[in-house]
C-alpha cells in the first residue's frame, strides 16, 4: 500500500513538473497579440472613427439605398394580409375596422418600437442577426460549446466587450450561464432554432411574395385557371433562383429605386382609397376596436391573428439584412417612409374593403382590386419587382447566417463565392441555392394558395420573434447592463404580444403550419449533429496532444531524418502538439526541415482585421526549426480562391524571425527602448519589403537595429557586435527558411473519422455513424477551402470513438 502510494505521488510530482516544463515551453501568444494590438490601434480606431461619421447627406443616401436591401420583404405585406385575415370572407365590416386597428398597433410595438429602437441597437459592430446576438454573448461570458478561444484572442482591436462588477446581476447571470454545459447547449439549440427558422423564411418568403403578386394576372381574368398562376410564379423563381450567382451587386443599384417607388405607389393608391370609399376606418387607430373585435368573433378572430402577423413579416429579415447600413439611417427610411406608407396602405385597402366587404372575390384580391384601373398594370409590374427585391434580400440573408453557422462550427463545410468585391458580406452559396430553389418551387406548387403558405410563414416568423426576444434579456443584462425593470418591461411586453400571436399560429398547424416546423427540424438536426462531431473532434484532439517536453527531448532531429522542406500540420489547437503529428513521425522515418503547426479559428467577432490575423510564435530551440501559426478569422471572414493562404502565412512567417532578431540584437543593453513608436515604424517597414511572393536575401539586408533608439547613450562596440552577430543569424536562419520553401511545402492534415462506441445508444449510432459520416463525406475538404495543391497534400488517417 505505502508502496503504490509513493509510486502514485511520484507519478503526481512527475506529471506536474512535465506539465510546468510544457507550459514554459509551449507559452500562450500574449505578448505577441499584445504587440498587434498596440501596432495597429491607431489605425484601426482611425478608420472605425472615419466609418460611423457620417454627413446629413451621406446618412440621406444610406436612408436611401437601406429601402431597398432592408425593407423589401416589409413593404410587400400588404400583398397578402387582408387575404389571409378573412380566407373565409368577411361577414361584418367592423371586422375589418378591428383588423386595421391590430395592423396598426403590431406595426407600431414590433417593428418600430421593438426592432428598430431597440433590437437594431444590439447589432455587433454593424452586423445583425440571430448569430450576431450570439457573438456578442459568447465575447461576455464563457458559453461557447467549443472552448478554443484563448485570452490572447481578446487583444484583437474588433474584440469589443464590456466589464461589469462581480456582485452585479450582470456578474450573477454570467456566472449562472457558465455553470453548467446543459444551459450553454440550450442556449446552441435556441440559437439554432431561430437560424433554422430564418433559413424557413428563405423557403417561405420568395413563394408567398411572387406567388400573390403574380396573382394579379387573374383579376381582369377572373376564369383564368389557377394552375397558369402557379406557372408563372415558377417560373419567375427558377430565375430569381438561377441569377443569384451573379450577387446583388450587378443589379443592387435598382433595388432602392424599385422599392421606394412601391412605397410611394401603394400610399398614394392608399390616400386616394381613403378619400374615395371611407375616411371613418381611421378611427381603428383607437385601440378599443381591437377589443371589441375580439368580443365579437371570440375564437375565429384569435385565429385571423395568424394572417393580422403577416403585416410585420420582413421585421426579422430587416435585422438580420443590417450589415451594411448605420442604424441612424435604417431608423430615418422607417419612420419616414416605410411607416407612414404602410399605415396608408393598409387603411386604403380596409376603406376599400369596408365598402366592398359582400364580395368573395374582391376579398382574395383585395390588394390588386383596390388599384385604380388606369394604373392597375404599371403598378402589377412594380408589385411583382418589389417581390423579386424582397425575396433576394431573404435569401442574401439566409446565405449569410448559414455562413455564420459555419463559422461558429454548426453547419458543414459548403462552398461560399464572394460576388462583390466592395461587400464582405455580398455571398452565394450554390448547394443552398439550388436546395432553397427545388423547396420553395416545391412550396408553391403544393399548396398553390397563399392561405396555406401563409399560414407556414407565420409561424416561421413568430419563433424567430421569440428567440431574439429571449436573446436580447440576455444582452440588456450582459452587453448593455440595464436595470433589471426595464429588462422586466421589454421582455414582459414582447412575449405577451408574440406569445399572443404564436398560439394563434398553433391553430393553424394542420393548414400548413407545420411546413416551416419540418424545414427547422431538418435543419436543426444538421446543424447539431454537425457540431456534436465538431466538439467531439476538438475534445479529442485536445485530450490526445503529446506532451511538448516529450517532442523536443528527442532532439533537433526529432529522432528522424530531417529532410529539406516546410511540413505545414495543420491542427485546431492553438497549443501543444496534435495527436497527428505524433502518429505521422512514429509511421514514417523522416519529417521536414521546418515544421509549422497551422491552427485556422473562428472567434465571435465579426472579422479580423488582416493586419491582425496571423500570430505566429516559436516553439523550443532555434536549431529545431519549429513555429506555431495560428489563423484567426471573423464569422463574416471569407477564403476568396485569389487569396494565397501558403504566401500570407510565410510573409508572416519571415516577418517574425527578422523581428525576433530585431528583438534579441537589443535585449543584451537597457539602453535600447524596443517598445514604442520606433518599433511600429520597423514593422511598417518590414511590412512594405513584405510585398514579394517569395521573398529573397536580398530583401532582408537591411539592418534590423538601424530603427532601435538609443535611449540614454550611444551604441557601444558591444552592442554593435551583439547586433551584426543577431543580424547575421536572422539572415542565416532566412536563407535557411527560403530554401527549405523552395525545396517543397507539403500540407498534413487529420482526418478523423469518428465512430459511436458498440455500445451507445440506437439514436447516437445513427447520429454519428450515418447522419455526420454522410455530411462528413459531402462537405468541403480543408484542402479545397485553404487552395491546397492536390500534389502537395498529405492526410493523416486514425479513428476516435465517441
Amino acid at each position: 500500500m505505502n508502496l503504490g502510494g509513493d509510486i502514485s505521488e511520484e507519478n503526481d510530482t512527475n506529471k506536474g513538473s512535465m506539465w510546468v516544463l510544457d507550459q514554459k515551453l509551449d507559452q500562450p501568444m500574449d505578448e505577441e497579440a499584445g504587440r498587434l494590438r498596440t501596432m495597429y490601434r491607431k489605425s484601426n480606431s482611425l478608420s472605425l472613427s472615419l466609418d460611423f461619421t457620417f454627413s446629413s447627406l451621406l446618412l440621406l443616401r444610406f436612408a436611401f439605398q437601406s429601402l431597398g436591401v432592408v425593407f423589401g420583404d416589409l413593404g410587400t405585406s400588404p400583398l397578402y394580409v387582408f387575404y389571409n385575415t378573412f380566407p373565409r370572407g368577411i361577414s361584418d365590416p367592423e371586422d375589418v375596422v378591428g383588423a386595421l386597428s391590430l395592423i396598426i398597433y403590431s406595426l407600431t410595438l414590433i417593428p418600430l418600437i421593438k426592432y428598430i429602437f431597440v433590437v437594431c441597437r444590439a447589432n455587433d459592430s454593424g452586423q445583425g442577426g440571430t448569430f450576431a446576438l450570439y457573438s456578442l454573448l459568447c465575447r461576455h461570458a464563457k458559453i461557447k460549446t467549443i472552448p478554443n478561444q484563448h485570452r490572447t484572442d481578446e487583444e484583437l482591436t474588433t474584440y469589443s466587450r464590456s466589464t461589469f462588477h462581480e456582485q452585479s446581476y450582470a456578474a450573477k447571470t454570467k456566472k449562472w450561464l457558465e455553470g453548467h454545459a446543459s444551459r450553454k447547449n440550450a442556449l446552441l439549440v435556441l440559437v439554432l432554432v431561430g437560424t433554422c427558422m430564418v433559413i424557413g423564411d428563405g423557403i417561405l418568403t420568395p413563394a408567398i411574395s411572387v406567388l400573390s403578386a403574380a396573382g394579379g394576372i387573374k383579376v381582369n381574368s377572373p376564369k383564368m385557371n389557377n394552375d397558369y398562376v402557379i406557372l408563372v410564379a415558377v417560373v419567375i423563381l427558377v430565375g430569381l433562383f438561377s441569377m443569384q450567382h451573379y450577387g446583388t451587386d450587378k443589379v443592387g443599384w435598382l433595388f432602392a429605386p424599385i422599392v421606394l417607388l412601391w412605397f410611394l405607389l401603394i400610399g398614394g393608391i392608399g390616400i386616394f382609397n381613403i378619400w374615395k370609399y371611407d375616411s371613418s376606418v381611421l378611427r381603428a387607430f383607437s385601440p378599443v376596436y381591437i377589443y371589441r373585435y375580439f368580443k365579437r368573433n371570440g375564437k375565429e378572430g384569435w385565429t385571423s391573428l395568424g394572417g393580422i402577423m403577416l403585416s410585420i413579416t420582413g421585421t426579422e429579415a430587416l435585422f438580420a439584412d443590417l450589415a451594411h447600413f448605420p442604424v441612424s439611417a435604417v431608423q430615418i427610411a422607417f419612420t419616414t417612409v416605410v411607416f407612414p406608407c404602410l399605415l396608408l396602405a393598409y387603411s386604403g385597402q380596409a376603406a376599400f374593403l369596408v365598402v366592398h366587404h359582400d364580395n368573395d372575390e374582391t376579398v382574395t384580391q383585395a390588394f390588386y382590386r383596390s388599384i385604380p384601373e388606369k394604373i392597375y398594370w404599371p403598378v402589377f409590374v412594380v408589385a411583382t419587382l418589389a417581390a423579386i427585391v424582397a425575396s433576394q434580400a431573404t435569401i442574401s440573408a439566409t446565405f449569410s447566417i448559414i455562413k455564420q453557422a459555419h463559422a461558429l462550427g454548426c453547419f458543414p463545410r459548403v462552398k461560399v463565392v464572394h460576388t462583390s468585391k466592395k461587400f464582405l458580406g455580398q455571398i452565394y452559396i450554390p448547394d443552398i441555392n439550388w436546395i432553397l430553389m427545388i423547396l420553395c418551387i416545391a412550396v408553391t406548387a403544393g399548396f398553390k394558395n397563399q392561405s396555406q403558405i401563409g399560414n407556414a410563414y407565420g409561424t416561421a416568423v413568430v419563433v424567430v420573434m421569440l428567440v431574439t426576444t429571449l436573446l436580447m434579456t440576455l444582452i440588456m443584462i450582459l452587453v448593455w447592463r440595464c436595470h433589471w425593470i426595464l429588462v422586466v418591461i421589454f421582455t414582459g411586453l414582447s412575449l405577451v404580444v408574440e406569445c399572443t400571436y404564436f398560439s394563434a399560429v398553433l391553430f393553424k398547424v394542420d393548414q400548413g403550419g407545420w411546413v416551416p416546423l419540418v424545414i427547422a427540424a431538418a435543419f436543426l438536426i444538421i446543424m447539431y449533429v454537425w457540431h456534436y462531431g465538431s466538439l467531439k473532434r476538438y475534445e479529442f484532439e485536445m485530450h490526445s496532444r503529446v506532451s511538448m517536453a516529450w517532442l523536443l527531448g528527442l532532439g533537433p532531429s526529432l529522432g528522424l531524418v530531417r529532410v529539406p522542406g516546410v511540413g505545414l500540420v495543420y491542427t485546431e489547437l492553438a497549443s501543444g502538439v496534435p495527436h497527428i503529428f505524433s502518429h505521422f513521425i512514429t509511421n514514417l522515418p523522416a519529417i521536414h526541415s521546418v515544421v509549422v503547426f497551422v491552427c485556422v479559428k473562428y472567434l465571435p467577432v465579426y472579422t479580423v482585421p488582416e493586419e491582425e490575423r496571423f500570430l505566429v510564435k516559436r516553439i523550443g530551440p532555434k536549431n529545431f526549426h519549429m513555429f506555431r501559426c495560428v489563423a484567426r478569422y471573423g464569422y463574416k471572414d471569407l477564403h476568396r480562391k485569389d487569396d494565397d493562404f501558403e504566401k500570407k502565412l510565410f510573409d508572416n512567417l519571415f516577418m517574425f524571425v527578422r523581428l525576433e532578431a530585431m528583438m534579441e540584437g537589443c535585449s543584451d543593453s537597457d539602453e535600447y527602448s524596443l517598445y514604442g513608436q520606433q518599433t511600429e515604424k520597423s514593422r511598417e517597414n518590414l511590412l512594405n519589403n513584405n510585398g514579394n511572393t517569395s521573398p529573397s536575401i536580398g530583401d532582408f539586408t537591411m539592418s534590423t537595429v538601424d530603427s532601435i533608439v538609443p535611449v540614454r547613450s550611444p551604441v557601444n562596440g558591444n552592442n554593435t557586435v551583439t547586433s551584426q552577430m543577431s543580424n547575421q543569424t536572422e539572415m542565416d536562419e532566412l536563407e535557411f527558411m527560403n530554401n527549405c520553401r523552395d525545396a517543397g511545402v507539403v500540407h498534413i492534415l487529420g482526418n478523423t473519422v469518428v465512430r459511436a462506441r458498440r455500445d451507445s445508444r440506437f439514436y447516437k449510432k445513427i447520429a454519428v455513424d450515418y447522419i455526420y459520416a454522410f455530411l462528413r463525406k459531402v462537405c468541403r475538404e480543408h484542402s479545397v477551402i485553404f487552395n491546397v495543391p492536390h500534389e502537395s497534400l498529405l492526410n493523416v488517417g486514425q479513428i476516435f470513438y465517441v
